[in-house]
């Protein structure tokens, strides 16, 4: 089953690559044209993957820690995958404790990104790629995963500066994939479709995320990480 996957997932980013570059080659209506938007997009064309350096984060500010590949697959997002939500979790454990599970190739999910209660952020999955977070692999494909370190029960683990860094990523999140902040489009983990989890409960204050999330949206955008972050040692 895992390998019709694969190869359906497979099938689906290759037609539309295909049919992509095959569109553009018939509206220019000439070699040289086709030509040139075909060097242009070199990396739709079937087999040929986005150009990555190991250890480059999607969030200034993020240290990169590697997740196990068991627990996600790799993509080229959005482009064959469109990204409209962010899905908000609890870890239901210490920050740490998440890492490692991440790291664990028997665990079989992860998340994009880790935040802490003191507000450090931890990126384990590049946006690029779909992560086994949601539960719902429809949720999986469209979604930014966003961990949070604590337990739902303990409104305590919600720290200031874990809202406040969490809604600064989420802002960014939006405005790489122009999103509206709502609840729409902003959403807690229990309720994707099909799913067991209750995170990130009944002591996330969502009035308050959304509200840092929209104030962070207007802030002006961080310079992008341009080298390799610390990995894990």
């Amino acid at each position: 089953m895992g390998e019709n996957r694969a190869s359906a997932d497979g099938d689906r980013r290759i037609g539309r690559r295909a049919l992509i570059v095959g569109g553009i080659a018939a509206a220019t209506g000439t070699a040289v044209l086709a030509r040139d938007e075909l060097a242009r997009l070199w990396w739709r064309m079937p087999g040929v993957e986005k150009p990555r350096e190991q250890g480059v984060v999607d969030y200034a500010g993020a240290r990169w820690v590697a997740a196990s590949d068991a627990n996600w697959r790799r993509a080229d997002r959005p482009d064959d995958y469109h990204v409209d939500m962010v899905i908000v979790h609890v870890t239901q454990g210490s920050f740490d404790s998440a890492v490692q599970a991440f790291q664990d190739p028997g665990h079989k999910a992860a998340a994009h990104y880790i935040v802490g209660q003191d507000g450090r952020v931890t990126q384990m999955i590049r946006e690029l790629d779909v992560a086994y977070h949601a539960g719902n692999r429809d949720y999986n494909e469209r979604s930014i995963g966003i961990e949070h370190a604590g337990f739902v029960d303990r409104p305590e683990d919600f720290t200031d500066e874990m809202y406040e860094a969490s809604a600064r990523l989420t802002a960014r999140i939006c405005a790489r994939y122009d999103l509206p902040v709502d609840r729409k489009h902003i959403l807690g983990h229990v309720e994707v479709p099909g799913t067991d989890h209750t995170d990130p409960g009944p002591h996330w204050d969502w009035d308050r995320y959304l509200k840092l999330v929209r104030r962070a949206r207007t802030a002006p955008t961080p310079t992008p990480s341009t080298s390799p972050s610390s990995t894990a040692g």
